[in-house]
């Protein structure tokens, strides 16, 4: 009997080339740069939002540095992060250009480099924001990388652009072609940025880029400006990021750091006191208070934390406080393909973002509408 011949699998005897079988997945570098003027976004008429003071000597950064340092070496490092920064313009260039320098590339495992260190270009039209494309990260790039954009005609837009969700950015420059029109973007309808304050769920692990994170999706619906304290692992509650918060110009407050507690007790020892502190400093603060969406009611400590945050929230009411809410994490991930909301049974991906978005995204324009003006 003849031996029967091996056959091999196509892509087996070296590596794919993916972008070479499917044209849809080739990242679109930047073409000729003759004609196109590049101007660094910490400059006029850019407006950055969610980013703390933008130096041009130093990387982005998303609270005073020498207060990430009083709370932890992990929100330290990670403040560097520029999950929740945009910069918004307007222009009539066909043509946009992004030139990103990085000090690092972030990879890991359960994150797409799309969310990690890719730039989302949206448009504005009315109080309407809508995603456009990604400035596309090539997946060798080494410290940063050039894309562009290009659009079907060149009209005036306004446009804003989500930075990386967990990667560290010196500058950035937007080219557009020479002669175009810049101006600024439409501003925010509410001004005042709705400040969210958690983990790594809140700091957006793991959208796959940056525009669905789930604060970036509640500020689009309502068309608010909002800043992202969520340190992935580190958001602990801790009295110098309570003080903070306390300090902080915001026109609605979330809390949702209960997947980084280490342990029940921990929770409850630092809840109530963080929202103390915020209610002190701002008595007519509206405050959503949020338990953990992976919930497992057959789970006890599952149980034990959600009771914690609901006991902050129901003291709270019953001391006169008609300005807080609670969101049940269970209700998070609810309906049909609830196990499909996750990467790993805890961090959310698109579909798992989206969700928290409608149910936290509900109290926030509750509380934007009825405290905030119309």
């Amino acid at each position: 009997m003849q031996e029967e011949q091996k056959k091999e699998c196509p892509g087996s005897a070296k590596k794919m080339d993916a972008a070479a079988l499917d044209a849809n997945l080739k990242v679109s570098q930047a073409g000729n740069m003759q004609r196109i003027t590049f101007r660094d976004v910490r400059t006029k008429p850019f407006q950055i939002y969610g980013l703390y003071q933008p130096q041009e000597t130093e990387q982005f950064h998303r609270m005073p540095p020498e207060i990430a340092q009083t709370v932890s070496e992990g929100v330290s490092k990670l403040n560097w992060c520029t999950t929740g920064g945009r910069v918004r313009f307007a222009t009539n260039s066909r043509r946009i250009v992004l030139r990103s320098f990085m000090p690092s590339i972030n990879r890991f495992e359960r994150m797409a480099l799309t969310g990690n260190a890719g730039f989302d270009l949206y448009e504005t039209v009315g109080s309407q924001t809508t995603y456009l494309r990604t400035f596309m990260p090539p997946v060798d790039m080494a410290s940063g990388y050039q894309a562009e954009v290009e659009l079907p005609e060149a009209k005036m837009r306004s446009f804003m652009i989500h930075f990386p969700i967990h990667n560290p950015v010196e500058r950035v420059g937007i080219g557009i072609e020479s002669g175009a029109e810049l101006t600024e973007g439409v501003p925010y309808h509410y001004q005042t940025p709705v400040v969210f304050y958690g983990s790594s769920i809140t700091h957006g692990l793991c959208a796959s880029r940056p525009g669905n994170t789930y604060p970036a999706v509640i500020s689009r619906r309502y068309n608010c400006d909002f800043v992202n304290l969520g340190f992935s692992g580190n958001a602990k509650g801790e009295p110098a990021i309570a003080e903070y918060l306390a300090t902080m110009d915001m026109s609605v407050f979330v809390c949702d750091y209960d997947y980084n507690a280490p342990t029940p007790e921990h929770l409850e020892n630092t809840l109530g006191p963080l929202i103390q502190t915020v209610r002190r400093a701002q008595p007519a603060l509206p405050i959503v208070l949020v338990s953990r969406p992976s919930f497992n009611p057959e789970n006890g400590e599952d149980i034990r934390r959600r009771e914690i945050v609901q006991n902050v929230y129901h003291e709270a009411v019953r001391a006169g406080d008609k300005r807080i809410r609670f969101v049940d994490g269970e209700s998070l991930f609810a309906g049909e393909h609830r196990d499909s909301c996750t990467v790993d049974a805890c961090h959310p991906n698109d579909l798992g973002m989206i969700r928290m978005a409608n149910v936290i995204g509900a109290a926030v324009g509750e509380l934007l509408n009825k405290f905030c003006g119309a």
